[in-house]
């Protein structure tokens, strides 16, 4: 397989999973998200839930369907999406806060260490 098809695959597997968590933001694993809202944040848990699964359906869809000279424009703002929510990852880390198996130290840890991932996953897979 050329590097262009893994790219598009990898952008095309960014979007799905993006709109996924987006849905998941919604409905099935909304309380679960709640673990990783900062106490600082100052909306309702459940509305900032609700905002950032409506942010991520979008910039999803905007990653799957950007036109080929928006792509990398597209990639760095999901990265900027990722950095930005990374302070949910260290609130949950910080406050012991147990979601998606989370449920130990060590585990909330290693979940820091993912977010660069979704960041280079980002703009990689979407740079020219």
């Amino acid at each position: 397989m050329n590097k262009e098809n893994i790219k598009t695959i990898a952008k095309y597997g960014l979007g799905a999973m993006l709109i996924t968590a987006g849905i998941g933001h919604l409905s099935f694993v909304r309380k679960e998200f709640q673990a990783q809202v900062p106490d600082w944040v100052p909306l309702d848990k459940d509305d900032t839930v609700v905002y950032s699964g409506i942010a991520e359906i979008a910039l999803g869809t905007a990653i799957i369907a950007a036109p080929k000279k928006y792509e990398s424009l597209m990639g760095k703002i999901a990265a900027s999406f990722f950095t930005a929510v990374f302070p949910g990852n260290i609130a949950q880390y910080q406050n012991r806060r147990s979601s998606f198996g989370l449920d130990t130290d060590n585990k909330r840890l290693a979940r820091l260490f993912m977010q660069p991932l979704l960041v280079a996953w980002a703009l990689k897979s979407t740079d020219k």
